[in-house]
């Protein structure tokens, strides 16, 4: 007869017996190695946790009920929904920001932009965790705090448990088409008694994470090799601290009985011991009779945990030693005549574990003995629960956190947390890693994130249909109001301005990203000086988003904004001694023309930074000759709704830029399909984006056409290019033919040397439609010869005006007379006019 030898072990992507688990064991190392070749990139372990959260919130998803299955007797099946929030998106993202200060914290970026110096949170390596037996849900989400730090991790379970972190981790794992997540764990299932598994496991480990007592740290602290880190998760004790006044409070006595009897002191915060801020033991006897009756009206647990016989004994023993202590004055007994609880009041302030299961110690501690009485017990305290006056919490706060222990709450919130909250005093991510640094020379000046250099972050391909503004706007409707933190209105220069949501930690997040692209274009932070001259007001993002730019780089920063006062504006350039200027083009251009001659005299302008259009290159040949600019760079490509989505580096010309490839996958689409095109030809640009807890805006198309730029860019960056190639917007249909707005700028340019602004008109006087195109009066070109340039080299237009389907005019207006949109100044390019 065969024996069975059950898979109850799961190692990096698959379930094994005990005979190969041991073989595997023995190349442990080498299995660490390679699977920290290749990098875990956030985006690919946020995207499979929140689908895994997703599923497991959801009773009717199969994988729900997989993992029901191998739930441990008697536990309720809302622990996984429990779990599922833990692993949503928003819960682990917020987890990264707090501990580690950011979604990506493993990438080496510069936190003084002024220094090119690079930092970054890194894995240790290998992290083994030494789960309990008593807590479900301890051990995935120790391996998933591994994993969002980067490491592999080797997790040991008890050989009692039953296969749940097995088969989670394992469905976590095929989320992921990359196959990191699942190099990544290895779950082992065995008795603390097999030593020689212990051993090895532990033996190339970096960090050994140990939950339980100390018998199950001592137990494992002999196999941690020198040089490792152990972290202790164990037992600890909590209390709370009553003032005078809060004692006799009837509803501070309720929210005490609520944190002792949620999850029947079975948690670590769950208070053991009330001690009260006296010295009179007659007080302490009389809250204790009192609080004894609150507690014995409480609700019967919801399930029925009942203690087991090695609790009973202490439970019995705890209240007997208390019972015999009366006869000498030094206790008191309040018990419920059914046994369900126990408050046992002592005149001595020692701090004392309860047997737990609604048993309370009540001890007299006035504050001024409080460090004294506590700090002796500090490596087990953890939480105090204080109920006092606002002055009594503020003081009383300081003084337990100076006695030992790690968080202070208001009574009845004992066992709550908030999310990124600390835990026993520590951020487990950062124990779980290691902070580097990379010192570099003058050469990586404009490199702002090392990693670039070296790769480009790859995430899971798009999926789903394609949307549009509207859709976008849909969605917006649907945003929680909790991410709805920051609102934009969008220039409206292709139609109404849209709204646009933002949670602050998004804002934030691509703030510092375009701060970086600001960087890769050669801004230096250490000595330009710099004037935002972008539009304000409106709710329009344009001045405020660069105001924060500056500001994350640490810029001298003249906040002026666009005004219509551009003499005032000129002056205060020189004045402040302004040398680079930030804005968009149209604007820039008007104030320089305007204020030439005090802006050439006074030289001192050598950078400009623009956004929202561009300038020809005959504008940009204009500013360098004639004002001496020397960089003329765009400022970031972006969106109202998406926000940066690329840069220019100082080897970009023209349109080409970067990708924020750490916050967005690009697509290259047919104009009319939904298919990719060749690298090269011209399609629409479709965004989805990875850096965004509020809204997941996947496949946005946003109006824009372009090209893909391949080959290696003179600045070294990995980071795909593009070139942008005008809006979809700009391609007007007349007179039965398809004109194209930046056909008409490269044919004046081109062929007239036209160096100003250039607007179509359309109008229609009921017979024929009309076409005007308007030119600026300053731009060196002649309406007529502009007219003509345009017959000459655009087919189509001189066909529509031969057949005598369209009345073609050129005229020269002052730059003033162009329409712009109110809320960001933009140049319309097209203005229709036709009814």
């Amino acid at each position: 007869m065969t024996v069975e030898n059950p898979q109850h072990h799961y190692w990096q992507g698959a379930f094994v017996d005990d005979a190969e688990a041991g073989r595997r064991l023995a190349g442990l190392p080498a299995a660490v190695e390679a699977a920290l070749a290749t990098p875990l990139e956030t985006e690919t372990l946020l995207a499979a946790c929140d689908a895994l959260g997703a599923a497991l919130r959801d009773s009717a998803h199969p994988v729900h009920a997989r993992l029901a299955a191998h739930l441990p007797e008697g536990e309720d099946v809302s622990v996984l929904a429990e779990l599922g929030a833990f692993f949503s998106r928003e819960e682990l993202t917020r987890k990264l920001r707090c501990e580690l200060g950011g979604t990506a914290p493993q990438r080496l970026g510069r936190p003084d932009a002024k220094e090119t110096v690079y930092e970054a949170w890194v894995p240790v390596g290998l992290v083994a965790h030494i789960a309990p037996g008593n807590a479900v849900t301890v051990a995935p989400l120790s391996v998933v705090e591994g994993l969002l730090a980067g490491n592999v991790n080797v997790l040991k379970t008890s050989s009692a448990d039953t296969l749940l972190a097995q088969h989670l981790l394992a469905e976590l794992a095929a989320l992921d088409p990359t196959g990191a997540i699942a190099e990544r764990v290895i779950v082992l299932r065995f008795p603390s008694s097999r030593q020689d598994w212990l051993g090895l496991m532990c033996a190339p480990a970096d960090v050994v994470a140990v939950w339980g007592g100390e018998a199950a740290v001592e137990g494992v602290a002999a196999h941690v090799p020198p040089g490792c880190r152990l972290v202790e998760w164990g037992h600890k004790i909590s209390f709370a601290y009553l003032t005078r006044d809060a004692a006799q409070d009837a509803t501070v006595l309720d929210a005490l009985a609520s944190d002792v009897c949620l999850h029947e002191q079975q948690a670590c915060s769950s208070p053991q011991v009330v001690y009260l801020d006296t010295e009179d033991h007659d007080e302490v006897f009389a809250f204790a009779e009192r609080f004894a009756a609150v507690l014995a009206g409480m609700p019967a647990p919801v399930r029925q945990d009942e203690p087991g016989p090695a609790e009973e004994a202490e439970l019995t023993t705890t209240e007997l030693m208390a019972r015999l202590e009366e006869h000498l004055g030094l206790t008191r007994v309040f018990a419920a005549p059914d046994g369900s609880c126990r408050v046992l009041a002592d005149t001595r302030a020692a701090l004392t574990a309860s047997p737990l299961h609604r048993s309370v110690w009540v001890k007299p501690l006035p504050r001024k003995q409080l460090i004294a009485t506590l700090r002796p017990m500090r490596r087990y305290l953890q939480t105090a629960g204080i109920a006092g006056g606002t002055a009594d919490v503020a003081e009383l706060s300081r003084t337990a956190l100076a006695a030992g222990v790690t968080r202070v709450t208001p009574v009845g919130g004992m066992l709550g947390s908030y999310p990124g909250e600390p835990h026993d005093g520590v951020y487990a991510l950062q124990r779980y890693s290691r902070r580097v640094a990379v010192q570099a020379d003058a050469r990586f000046t404009t490199t702002a994130c090392l990693d670039d250099l070296a790769r480009t972050a790859e995430f899971p391909p798009p999926t789903g249909p394609l949307l549009d503004k509207a859709a976008v706007q849909e969605l917006n409707r649907q945003v929680d109001e909790r991410d709805a933190e920051l609102y934009f209105r969008s220039g409206g220069s292709t139609g109404t301005p849209a709204l646009s949501l933002f949670s602050y930690d998004d804002y934030d997040t691509q703030m510092h990203a375009a701060a970086r692209g600001l960087l890769a274009a050669g801004y230096d932070p250490k000595h330009d000086r710099t004037a935002n001259l972008f539009y304000c007001g409106g709710m329009y993002g344009g001045f405020i988003s660069f105001f924060s730019i500056l500001e994350r780089l640490g810029g001298v920063q003249m906040p002026m904004a666009a005004g219509p006062d551009h003499r005032a504006t000129a002056e205060m350039l020189v004045e402040y001694e302004v040398d680079t200027l930030f804005g968009m083009p149209s604007y820039l251009w008007q104030l320089l023309h305007e204020q030439a001659d005090l802006l050439r005299a006074y030289g001192g302008i050598r950078k400009i930074f623009y956004g929202g259009e561009h300038f020809t290159e005959e504008q940009r040949r204009t500013l360098t000759e004639t004002f001496g600019i020397e960089c003329i760079r765009s400022i970031t490509y972006g969106s109202t709704d998406l926000g940066p989505l690329g840069y220019q580096c100082t080897g970009s010309s023209g349109s080409v830029h970067h990708l924020h490839a750490d916050l967005h996958t690009l697509e290259i689409l047919h104009p009319e399909e939904d298919r990719p095109l060749e690298p090269g030809e011209t399609g629409r640009l479709v965004f989805t984006t990875r850096a965004r807890r509020g809204q997941n805006l996947d496949r946005y198309v946003i109006g824009d056409l372009g090209r893909a730029v391949t080959g290696p860019c003179p600045c070294g960056s990995r980071s795909p290019r593009f070139e942008l190639l005008g809006r979809l917007g700009d391609v007007m249909r007349v007179a039965t033919y398809f004109l194209n707005h930046r056909r008409f700028v490269a044919i004046a340019e081109e062929d007239c040397r036209y160096r100003g602004e250039l607007q179509v008109v359309l109008s229609n006087d009921g017979t024929r439609e009309r076409l005007t195109v308007r030119v600026e009066t300053t731009g060196g070109a002649e309406p007529a010869a502009v007219r003509g340039a345009l017959l000459a080299g655009y087919a189509e237009l001189r066909s529509a005006v031969e057949e005598k389907l369209l009345d073609l005019a050129v005229e020269a207006v002052d730059g003033a007379e162009f329409v712009r949109t109110a809320t960001s100044g933009k140049l319309r390019a097209v203005v229709d006019e036709r009814r």
